[in-house]
């Protein structure tokens, strides 16, 4: 196994990050009118999860990393949230809200194992 150096070879962030592009490039196809509000929120979210992780990384002790990762999971939460209302309003295909919903769920789990691994050491 690998020992891990950079937050960038965390598998949490790695998974975020295809997400962050994902985000992207599905609300490329959002109206105009949603340009500074849901689309931009979404967007913000997306990017807040891995901004998190990194963050959270690169502190010396386990209580701020744990903080840290609570708030990327709090980012995910309000991404998911988000997302729902881009499918209620007909913004995202059915299709693509069910995949993307599988990979946050997905993250989910890596950051809360992120979590517990800490909390176990």
């Amino acid at each position: 196994m690998q020992k891990i150096k950079r937050f960038t070879d965390l598998i949490a962030w790695q998974e975020g990050h295809r997400l962050v592009l994902l985000i992207y490039k599905l609300t490329d196809n959002f109206p105009n009118k949603e340009i500074f509000s849901l689309t931009d929120q979404i967007r913000r979210a997306a990017v807040s999860i891995t901004s998190n992780i990194a963050e959270g990384f690169s502190r010396k002790t386990k209580k701020e990393k744990i903080q840290f990762y609570y708030t990327a999971l709090g980012s995910l939460s309000e991404l998911q949230n988000q997302l729902l209302i881009a499918r209620d309003l007909k913004y995202l295909p059915v299709d693509s809200f069910n995949d993307i919903a599988k990979i946050t769920v997905h993250i989910s789990k890596l950051i809360n194992g992120l979590i517990k691994s800490l909390k176990i050491a």
